[in-house]
């Protein structure tokens, strides 16, 4: 039985650790835990997706309002990357909504 409990406590450590290494890290070293990979410029980003630390710094914030689009949910926000308006969670970047940019 203490074989079985080590063997958990064991594995439960090495997939934490395996967690912490993953999270993205800006060019500051602060630690986003929540951000997915980076992408690139020419990603064209789709609902349920995870938008990298740098690929959400790097697109431009949208005013909804000016270009006709839904109000962001709390915690929300509209930016513009690669011909695409993305909403999507500020604290983790996980995608709610990607609308073309029709204008472009």
């Amino acid at each position: 039985m203490k074989a079985l409990t080590l063997a958990v406590a064991v594995s439960a450590l090495a997939i934490g650790a395996a967690g912490v290494a993953a999270a993205q890290t800006d060019h500051a070293g602060y630690n986003h835990p929540g951000w997915g990979q980076d992408q690139g410029a020419s990603h064209q980003w789709q609902r349920g997706e995870r938008m990298g630390y740098n690929d959400w710094s790097t697109a431009q914030p949208v005013d909804y309002r000016q270009h006709h689009l839904s109000r962001p949910h709390r915690g929300y926000e509209w930016r513009e990357s690669n011909g695409r308006y993305v909403m999507a969670a500020v604290a983790t970047g996980v995608i709610a909504s990607a609308i073309i940019n029709g204008g472009r």
